[in-house]
């Protein structure tokens, strides 16, 4: 590719999960969202879907931001809400209402049919709501383009993943002027493959895409993203592990990698991060003991996970076995050890029971609750499997113990119930950080964790932990920040065992050593931010342009 960077002059975002908060596609999204507007000002524009129009906390609505595009938008009959998304840089932000092309949906999976070969039959679940919202979106950017922004004008429309591509093919066909870029985080086969205990690596190369499609019953969103990525001007991915499952699964590979930075606002200087971890520690510190019946030490280690609760991509039954090794491992050795799970569950709220001690600040910590591990009620405590692994690994939290395990299964955005905390908030209380991802693209929480000055463990099936290898140009170990541990279909046991030695070796360290890796693993980050990775998006924009 030529060094020389044609910039459009118009930039669209579009994501189910703009000003939508549900997994790691709005963390990339909502935090590149200050570097992009630095280069494009209000000519930045991310388009979400418009699913809560009385209280979306993360928009607020500008009636006098852009009204042409509103009136654009209203005389080819659609409704459109345009402010601002509540994110570091502020860009402007359109919300579709996409509820009236219903009522068009078999005509419009037709013609995609018919000019892209896009299979929607077999589609279920989120599909017809994700492929509405992708249609609108491109209806709506094809009247801008025609109406107000016209043809002298160099615009780029970036779709995320299968749920945005529809509208992406829609532009390729009635308004070719627009140049595209479609981005997929995970392929859904491959993400697939996983989530059905299926083993991803041993047999990589003898997998196909369409024929997985069929036999996972993922036809009709492998369909969309596949037709995406074969259309598009510009196609990228987020990590050089996930270009291989695109090249396999979807036949074409990357014209580039668009790695995920991170934005250092959301990080607390100095004393502000000190009085931060010091609240957070003692909150943490007196809810477990509550909930088990133990006060818990002051110099406890609290080691933590997190992220979407994906059983197996995630790793947690990796986290579950090395906690119940370490268990046995430091037991009668007087040091404790707190194993925070921090996944989002189906709660039903916070427990009665801990809300009722929790008010009372003479409480004591001289009884177990029933069920010692988890800080809210569940509607499906029974069948939830990060609770039934717990309870079978025989983590019990019975008074004596040394390590602990405790699960905190609330989106942790600051009004939970019982910490009233957000993430980012109760983040500084960990002193490690453990990601075991089986199948992790690029991997936030790890970069989160060396962001805020926490050493972790992760693996090299995480992009990130690829990335920190190929930056470190070796095996990442404890002694470095991030600690990268080999991880393939055949070594589980041995993950384990790995991850409670790097946790043994962490609690031997002195505190001068401890602090040394802190700063370690914050150097990582800064060189892993948007100031570093935001030029990728520019040179895939350039890219796009190009064709």
């Amino acid at each position: 590719m030529s060094k020389t960077i044609t910039k459009p002059d118009y930039v669209f975002e579009v994501s189910w999960e703009v000003c939508n908060k549900v997994g790691g596609i709005y963390t990339v999204l909502s935090s590149v969202a200050k570097t992009l507007k630095s280069t494009f000002d209000d000519r930045l524009c991310f388009i979400g879907p418009d699913l809560n129009k009385k209280n979306n906390p993360y928009f607020t609505e500008d009636k006098h931001l852009l009204p042409e595009w509103k009136d654009v938008a209203a005389r080819n009959g659609m409704n459109v809400r345009i402010g601002r998304w509540n994110v570091p840089g502020n860009p402007v932000a359109v919300l579709i209402d996409f509820s009236t092309y219903y009522h068009l949906k078999n005509e419009i999976y037709t013609w995609a049919w018919q000019r892209f070969g896009v299979d929607s039959i077999r589609g279920y679940g989120d599909y017809d709501e994700a492929s509405m919202f992708s249609y609108a979106a491109g209806r709506f950017v094809k009247f801008l383009c025609k109406e107000i922004i016209k043809n002298d004008k160099r615009v780029v429309y970036q779709a995320h993943e299968w749920m945005s591509g529809l509208g992406m093919l829609f532009l390729k066909y009635d308004c070719p002027e627009v140049a595209t870029v479609f981005t997929t985080h995970a392929t859904s086969i491959g993400r697939s493959i996983t989530s059905n205990n299926k083993n991803l690596y041993e047999y990589f190369e003898a997998y196909d895409g369409d024929q997985m499609a069929w036999e996972l019953n993922m036809e009709a969103k492998h369909s969309i993203e596949k037709q995406s990525a074969l259309g598009a001007d510009c196609f990228t991915t987020v990590s050089h592990l996930t270009a291989k499952e695109c090249k396999q699964f979807l036949t074409r590979e990357p014209d580039m990698v668009l790695p995920n930075g991170f934005e250092s606002d959301f990080v607390p200087k100095a004393a502000g991060y000190t009085a931060k971890r010091k609240a957070a520690r003692k909150q943490i510190l007196r809810v477990a003991s509550l909930i088990m019946g133990e006060t818990l030490p002051e110099d406890t280690l609290i080691v933590s996970t997190s992220g979407r609760n994906d059983f197996r991509c995630k790793g947690y039954d990796v986290f579950i076995d090395a906690v119940a090794q370490l268990k046995q491992r430091l037991s009668g050795t007087g040091r404790h050890v707190l194993a925070l799970m921090e996944v989002p569950c189906w709660v039903f709220r916070p427990r009665v029971d801990l809300l009722g001690k929790l008010s009372d600040n003479s409480a004591k910590a001289d009884e177990p609750m029933d069920w010692p591990m988890i800080t809210h009620d569940l509607n499906n405590l029974n069948e939830e499997r990060i609770v039934r692994m717990i309870r079978e690994k025989g983590l019990n939290n019975e008074p004596g113990c040394e390590v602990k395990i405790l699960l905190i299964p609330s989106y942790l955005e600051g009004s939970d119930g019982v910490f009233n905390k957000t993430y980012y908030d109760l983040l500084p209380a960990n002193d490690l950080c453990v990601y075991p991802s089986y199948y992790e693209p690029w991997g936030y929480t790890p970069l989160e964790s060396c962001a805020f000055r926490i050493p972790c463990i992760t693996t090299d099936l995480a992009g990130f932990g690829l990335w920190v290898n190929e930056f470190l140009n070796k095996d990442a170990k404890l002694e470095d920040g991030v600690c990268v541990l080999h991880r393939d279909d055949n070594n589980y046991d041995e993950v384990v065992s790995n991850i409670d030695d790097v946790i043994i070796e962490f609690m031997n360290l002195t505190d001068k050593q401890k602090t040394d890796l802190k700063r370690k693993a914050a150097t990582i980050a800064q060189h892993a931010s948007w100031a570093d990775f935001g030029k990728y998006y520019l040179e895939a924009f350039s890219f796009a342009l190009s064709k």
